[in-house]
């Protein structure tokens, strides 16, 4: 999927901006704080029906204005264009529009234009809660498995009731039995999908890191869950007495994490910055790749936001070569120094468009 051209209006301190695009590369160079990162913020919007921060859409709005849009025509695989419409008004419900016409539920529309955003904030990946590794796992397969969408919200609705009952006094076993066997059938569903894409992910992200790093560092990725144990239901129901006691399930996908290491290690603890750095694009680069080879028939659209700080100078070339190769397709990359970008630039023969983005004005 190429993005043709996008229009923005009020969205965080883009005012206005109606730009038309590269099918290859796409730099836009500014200092930090003057929207290079919103205007990603808005293209991934567009994928995912929400901001990749995940704010609420109201704070989205430009300080003063009650509504924001974005509109942006893309080119699929097909060469036929597609228009996907997204505006809000403080106070009402989002609207999504594919080619005019409005979509009954949001998860219908994840999955059409996948995207990969590489970011700063990638280092919560992992110095941050398993949350952030839960949802690195979800974000990438519900772009390309529809009914996984489907099962993350039943198990989501099915625990929420559980744990509900669990800080009754006396709890009705009947009904707390009805809420475990969905939990049971949705996360099974959840836990066949997570481990199938980290066996696949595993040996693509090594292989990258091992480019990137220069082969100097051996690292590896371990998925945990408690599924591993044996019939989910099980292992729910096996330790209720303990969840009665604290008040919440302590057992389920929704503790699921993934294990980082670095040599024997954990990454969390003996990763320097830039390893930790190059541990994240890595993972995500290697998700650009498995998207590619899954079901969703179409190149996912790579965001690379302010990616080159903390990394030495022999990472940084690693990495100008690889994005600059004909693996890749559509690129938006920001960046302060614009050396980098002009370094991209010279590996590539592609076609590229350069803007220059100050206090939420774009421009060529």
């Amino acid at each position: 999927m190429i993005l043709k051209s996008i229009s923005i209006v009020n969205y965080k301190n883009i005012r206005s901006a109606n730009l038309d695009l590269s099918p290859n590369m796409n730099c836009l160079i500014g200092q930090n704080g003057m929207g290079k990162t919103n205007f990603l913020d808005a293209i991934y919007f567009l994928s995912f029906c929400k901001s990749a921060n995940r704010t609420p859409d109201s704070l989205a709005v430009t300080h003063g204005q009650d509504f924001f849009v974005i509109d942006g025509e893309y080119l699929n695989e097909n060469g036929d264009m597609e228009r996907i419409y997204c505006g809000m008004k403080i106070g009402q419900r989002k609207h999504f529009k594919r080619n005019g016409k409005d979509y009954k539920k949001l998860a219908e529309h994840i999955g059409l234009i996948p995207i990969i955003l590489v970011s700063p904030a990638d280092t919560l990946l992992i110095e941050g809660s398993g949350e952030e590794r839960r949802r690195l796992m979800d974000m990438v397969i519900a772009q390309y498995d529809r009914g996984y969408i489907n099962a993350l919200n039943n198990y989501g609705k099915a625990l929420q009731q559980r744990n509900a009952m669990l800080k009754e006094e006396n709890p009705d076993t009947t009904l707390l039995e009805i809420w475990e066997q969905q939990m049971a059938i949705e996360g099974e569903r959840i836990f066949r999908s997570r481990e199938q894409f980290v066996q696949e992910l595993v040996p693509v992200f090594q292989r990258v890191y091992s480019v990137i790093s220069g082969d100097k560092e051996q690292v590896s990725i371990k998925y945990i869950s408690h599924c591993q144990r044996g019939d989910l239901l099980d292992v729910i129901q096996r330790d209720r007495h303990k969840d009665l006691a604290v008040g919440y399930s302590l057992h389920g996908v929704h503790r699921d994490e993934l294990e980082f290491t670095i040599g024997e290690y954990p990454m969390k603890r003996e990763g320097s910055q830039g390893q930790n750095k190059t541990f994240a694009i890595a993972l995500k680069l290697a998700q650009f790749d498995f998207l590619c080879r899954t079901n969703s028939q179409t190149t996912p659209i790579l965001l690379l936001d302010d990616i080159f700080d903390k990394l030495d100078s022999e990472r940084v070339e690693q990495i100008v070569k690889m994005v600059s190769s004909d693996e890749y397709g559509q690129i938006f990359i920001t960046d302060t120094n614009r050396e980098h970008l002009d370094k991209i630039l010279s590996h590539s023969s592609s076609d590229y468009r350069l803007f220059y983005v100050e206090n939420g004005d774009i421009s060529t």
